[in-house]
């Protein structure tokens, strides 16, 4: 784990090198770590992309104490679009996974996040509470209301995810303006587990630590999940409604000197 702050960057991407440093950075989480197979993988170049990575904002942590000639300097990623770059994205990332009408049609400015990740030698320590700063800045900057986006499990059998996953169906389910749904093509019946036979302390024990964060935040899931079989991952649709977070939420989420809630 490293964790000296005072080489840390916070930047959104602003070249095709810091594009291609963020997707060798993805590429080493989610093909190397994760096993993630797919057909815009660049194996020999070590770049996981996608067709979606021209219109979202890359934010960037960089450590400058790496180098930046050989793509190791940024060691975590956020991928972020807003809603009113739907008229050149044509959609969201996560519709191909998720029925996003309620979002769609509810009048609100939206923030879809995707592609999160840090380098496995920065986990545990500052690095994605730095990136979380740098995200609730873009948040008020862009005066964005929802977030929402694709959160993974890893690994598909539903049997072994059940725990968590029922959990999270039974006491975290987004409100009906902001339920998104699985589509049914790769959506999975859950084998639920009903209320009263639940561990909430072993469900939490075996739910990611970003789906956590955002639990703690206030934040809520879709209905249903989503198997992702090129990335080896059951996939919940996170939702969080700025507005009505707590104001000891808030108080976390907003921390700029002079802003206001």
């Amino acid at each position: 784990m490293i964790s000296d702050d005072k080489n840390f960057v916070l930047r959104l991407a602003k070249d095709d090198r810091d594009l291609h440093a963020a997707q060798r950075l993805r590429y080493s989480v989610f093909v190397e770590e994760l096993g993630a197979t797919g057909g815009m993988i660049d194996h020999a170049a070590r770049l996981e992309c996608d067709e979606f990575d021209p219109y979202f904002d890359h934010l960037l942590l960089i450590d400058t104490s790496r180098s930046a000639a050989d793509l190791q300097d940024v060691v975590g990623v956020y991928r972020l679009l807003p809603s009113d770059r739907l008229a050149v994205s044509g959609r969201f990332y996560s519709e191909a996974e998720f029925d996003l009408t309620a979002l769609k049609t509810s009048g609100r400015r939206l923030l879809e996040l995707g592609r999160s990740c840090v380098h496995a030698d920065y986990r545990g320590g500052t690095a994605m509470l730095l990136l979380w700063n740098a995200l609730a800045d873009y948040v008020l900057d862009h005066g964005i209301e929802v977030l929402f986006g694709a959160a993974s499990f890893h690994g598909t059998d539903m049997n072994a995810l059940a725990l968590p996953l029922s959990y999270l169906q039974h006491f975290h389910l987004a409100p009906p303006e902001l339920r998104v749904v699985a589509r049914p093509s790769q959506g999975a019946l859950l084998p639920m587990i009903p209320p009263d036979q639940l561990d909430r302390k072993t469900a939490m024990l075996a739910t990611p630590a970003l789906i956590k964060a955002y639990l703690r935040l206030g934040g809520y899931v879709g209905q249903g999940v989503w198997i992702d079989h090129a990335f080896n991952t059951t996939d919940v649709c996170l939702v969080m409604d700025t507005a009505q977070m707590s104001a000891k939420h808030r108080d976390f989420y907003i921390r700029k000197s002079g802003r206001d809630a």
